[in-house]
């Protein structure tokens, strides 16, 4: 029998790796891309059954030709985790019109180029996951996000409009915001002298991720709020 392959966009130290590991831990090949071929690879080498794709999610005919590839080399994608993010600090009046148009295209643009990709899969196969790693800079600007959080709020309003539009048609399209620091080696060092419950695992937000995947079409979710027990909200 075929193992299920699950695609995760934009991998990490943190939520991309956990997330990877995961699905592999539940039977799938998993699909693993990134920008850097260097960090792909070692990241690899932590995920059972794992294949790494170089891919710069911006760029639509990159996109569009590394999902042929993984549909050839491992199969159609059951399941699809967009989990690339960008976004510098600023105030509006202060960052670089390139800063803003960058991280509309990672956190938005896409998300869409992925989408046109693998959802029309999951229409003909009758289903199929979508889930979006969002943050809660999509629900308010805050004054020093003017970038990231419009980029993210660009990207909250389309996985809208794709749970609407394919969701009648089998495809669970779900956003996770993420509420607080993900705990990794780079956090730590910058914020250590903070508690433990001040920080997100990435291992807990996999499997808020992974359990989103086996949701019942009569109960779906489609946007899940994920805060550390320490996060004031």
């Amino acid at each position: 029998m075929n193992k299920p392959v699950c695609l995760v966009a934009g991998v990490g130290p943190g939520n991309g790796l956990a997330i990877s590991q995961r699905f592999a831990a539940a039977g799938y090949r998993v699909a693993m891309l990134a920008r850097n071929q260097a960090a792909l690879t070692e990241l690899v080498a932590a995920v059972p059954d794992a294949h790494g794709f170089v891919c710069d999610l911006t760029d639509a005919k990159a996109v569009e030709d590394v999902v042929a590839k993984i549909r050839e080399q491992l199969g159609v994608a059951e399941t699809v985790v967009y989990n690339a993010g960008s976004g510098v600090r600023g105030r509006a009046l202060d960052i670089a019109l390139e800063d803003f148009t960058l991280a509309w295209k990672v956190n938005a643009l896409g998300l869409l180029a992925l989408a046109q990709v693998v959802v029309p899969d999951m229409v003909a196969a009758g289903k199929g996951n979508l889930l979006v790693t969002g943050a809660t800079a999509s629900l308010r600007g805050g004054e020093n996000f003017a970038a990231f959080a419009s980029a993210k709020a660009a990207q909250r309003s389309l996985a809208q409009s794709l749970a609407r539009a394919y969701g009648p048609q089998g495809v669970h399209v779900a956003l996770v915001i993420i509420d607080g620091v993900i705990d990794i080696p780079r956090t730590r060092a910058l914020l250590g002298d903070k508690p433990d419950n001040f920080f997100l695992q990435p291992t807990a937000i996999a499997e808020s991720v992974y359990q989103l995947s086996l949701q019942h079409p009569s109960a779906w979710t489609f946007e899940l709020d994920l805060r550390p027990s320490g996060e004031r909200w």
